[in-house]
């Protein structure tokens, strides 16, 4: 199992019952989205927000500058997809949930939740996870590895 990824966690109330897990976007970290949570109100509801850092890369598209990406874009007019990247994320998003279930948070009360490139890694890892889970929400975003989708997913 992958190291898991350096977060902020977030709970709105203790002893959480649910778990969101929030990804970013290319180029932001974890710090993006936790602004969110006060603005939700979730009175009375005990859901811990985690919010992960995509690790640092080089990220072609961008002039090989480093920034923390969940994969590389080589070409965005062309859409080739680092595959080996898509996956690697989704097997660190995948380490989370497992991690969140070992807490005491059952599948059924785990959202993955994504923005932009973070969102193209919780389509793929939501929709292939051996688990049903509470919900995926996906913002401006595609679906990677569209290609393998029927044969992968559960």
């Amino acid at each position: 199992m992958s190291t898991l990824l350096e977060c902020i966690e977030l709970e709105t109330a203790p002893n959480p019952k649910a778990s969101v897990i929030w990804l970013h976007g290319l180029g932001a970290d974890g710090n993006d989205f936790v602004p969110i949570v006060p603005e939700l109100d979730l009175q009375g509801l005990a859901v811990r927000f985690i919010f992960p850092h995509a690790p640092r890369q080089p990220v072609t598209v961008n002039g090989g500058m480093v920034m923390r990406a969940w994969y590389d874009i080589s070409d965005a007019a062309i859409r080739r997809e680092d595959e080996r990247g898509v996956r690697a994320s989704q097997l660190q998003v995948e380490a989370l949930l497992a991690r969140e279930t070992e807490r005491g948070i059952s599948a059924s009360k785990q959202v993955i939740a994504g923005f932009s490139q973070g969102g193209a890694i919780s389509l793929p890892t939501g929709l292939r996870y051996p688990h049903k889970l509470a919900g995926i929400m996906a913002l401006s975003c595609y679906l990677p590895l569209a290609d393998k989708f029927t044969a992968e997913a559960n």
